[in-house]
């Protein structure tokens, strides 16, 4: 007979393919910032490197959040069967991608002035 920590919550591992998305959606959004850090680093200087920067550190952050709220729900669906979480990672990601795009925006900015 299992005990109910080794059976599983959900058989669709719906947590699980939650946290994988967010991976990815982290490190795109850490490789973009970088990225755009290096193409707009001629035309931005010091403000690329600070946008590039802000964003590829917005996307750690959301992605170690991710990592624990995924530990935290697991732990949660398991014990009481009830799900809290926090919009914390999603804000942090929104974060990162407007990081991004006023990144983009100065590039573009600077190349029609210059």
């Amino acid at each position: 007979m299992s005990t109910p920590t080794d059976e599983l919550f959900d058989l669709g591992l719906q947590p699980e393919r939650t946290l994988l998305a967010w991976r990815r959606t982290c490190l795109a959004f850490g490789i973009a910032s970088l990225v755009g850090m290096r193409f707009t680093v001629d035309a931005l200087g010091l403000l690329a490197v600070v946008g590039g920067i802000l964003g590829a550190g917005l996307a750690v952050l959301a992605y170690a959040l991710a990592a624990t709220g995924y530990r935290r729900s697991y732990h949660a669906l398991q014990g009481s069967g009830v799900l809290d979480r926090s919009g914390l990672p999603m804000l942090l990601a929104a974060g990162a991608v407007l990081a991004i795009g006023v990144l983009c925006a100065f590039a573009m900015l600077a190349d029609l002035l210059g």
